[in-house]
């Protein structure tokens, strides 16, 4: 199929074009670019008005499959995804079973592949099941072709385990993606600690459950010349040290969510479980300090965390409601109606810590707009303003704080390997 894209205003931070031009698509491939292209199409699409920019990139998705369909599946997730503007994502191993060997890789990539969507690549675990104690088959996953290991949900609280883990990726020059939490300071904190909450009666987790073991696994990859990516950052202080470590030439980058440079507790209705996230709403000097460490580009990506649950699991006391929000269908428009219109970022920087940031951290050619790349592509409406609308959501999860909250900015239209995976004139906004 050959597509042309015209009168597009083109972000493609690769090659740092910013600018109005056409773009040729052929047989999955950029061919052509430049004003005013003649190229005879099977379909044109006018972009006039917005923003065409390298498919969407997440490094942080839970699809929950295989083990928890109730609440998300492959096949709901991939829709979510191409809705969400994204033609690849990384799916988090904390699945039943959990993803530790290449068997289950295998499985996640096939059934993702069958759907004909969005790009799903598995993430594999750092250890046996999940548990902490045995490294598992990390060579194997790798091989699968999985792009990372995390054992995102928790961390590997065994230095010397994770130290070893560090070594066998920088190895396979693949990166860790690390969830920082102290399980030992935790002690049953379900959100922040401060004094909204605690007037709540809630018990709080605190900025050093993250803060601490941000620290321990940047000096482990100052020491094994591992990859470290930090997931979710929401503190203050995961700001300055990965300022810190980036000056120090550490191979160390960052990302922060949607939620986290949007909500502080301020923002939370009390005992609304959708409130309730891993790491929690912090405050308003964390979120500003958020928000400043993506426009100086001292974070580089933003991702989602998208964690779908049923009705069932988040109808619960706020003890006992899992957490987790979701957020893949949301983040574009967030990221715009915050970072972009508030003066944080610029279209250009969207761009590039939602696409081209997140491909070199995986160390993908993905990303660009480059001729002769894959075609990868989103087309972004800066100007439509809307209410989100949980019950429109392709995702089987409804759990989200921002139902209701008007924004501006809409992905139009999704394209991977030149296939449309979601348009949104075709479908009415559902993918």
């Amino acid at each position: 199929m050959t597509l042309l894209i015209k009168n597009g205003h083109v972000l493609d931070p690769a090659t740092e074009t910013d600018e109005e031009i056409d773009i040729f698509i052929e047989d999955g491939k950029i061919t052509k670019r430049g004003k005013k292209l003649k190229c005879k199409a099977e379909r044109v699409i006018d972009a006039a008005g917005s923003y065409v920019m390298p498919g969407f990139i997440d490094l942080h998705v839970h699809l929950r499959d295989p083990g928890y369909e109730e609440k998300e599946t492959i096949a709901s997730g991939v829709r979510a995804a191409a809705k969400g503007g994204y033609t690849t994502i990384l799916a988090m191993p904390n699945t039943k079973p959990v993803v530790d060997n290449a068997d289950v890789v295998s499985y996640v990539h096939k059934k993702a592949e069958s759907e004909g969507l969005t790009r799903v690549l598995q993430v594999g675990a750092v250890t046996k099941g999940q548990q902490g104690e045995k490294l598992a088959d990390i060579k194997g996953m790798v091989q699968a072709g999985s792009p990372a290991i995390s054992e995102d949900g928790k961390s590997v609280m065994r230095t010397d385990l994770y130290r070893e883990a560090m070594k066998i990726a920088a190895e396979c020059k693949i990166p860790v993606l690390a969830h920082c939490e102290d399980i030992h300071l935790v002690q049953g904190g379900v959100v922040n600690a401060d004094e909204i909450t605690q007037k709540q009666g809630l018990a709080g987790i605190t900025n050093s459950v993250e803060d601490v073991i941000i620290a321990r696994d940047i000096i482990l990859a100052k020491e094994t010349g591992a990859r470290l990516h930090l997931c979710h950052c929401s503190t203050k202080d995961s700001v300055t040290m990965v300022k810190q470590a980036k000056a120090d030439g550490l191979p160390v980058t960052a990302e922060v969510c949607p939620h986290h440079f949007t909500l502080s507790t301020e923002d939370m209705v009390p005992y609304d479980t959708n409130y309730k996230m891993n790491p929690p709403l912090r405050t308003k000097a964390d979120v500003e300090a958020l928000r400043q460490g993506l426009k100086e580009d001292i974070m580089d990506v933003i991702a989602t965390d998208h964690a779908p649950h049923t009705q069932q699991d988040k109808n619960q006391s706020m003890q006992k409601a899992p957490f987790g929000i979701v957020g893949i269908e949301t983040v574009a428009a967030l990221t715009y109606s915050e970072l972009v219109l508030k003066g944080y970022l610029t279209p250009m920087q969207m761009a590039e810590k939602m696409s081209y940031n997140p491909a070199k951290v995986i160390g993908s050619n993905r990303g660009s707009l480059e001729v002769g790349k894959d075609a990868d592509i989103v087309i972004f409406n800066p100007k439509k303003t809307y209410q989100i609308d949980k019950n429109n959501f392709a995702s089987k999860g409804r759990n989200t704080p921002f139902d209701g909250r008007t924004v501006t900015g809409e992905v139009e239209y999704t394209i991977c390997g030149g296939k449309m995976i979601y348009e949104k004139e075709m479908t009415g906004g559902k993918a």
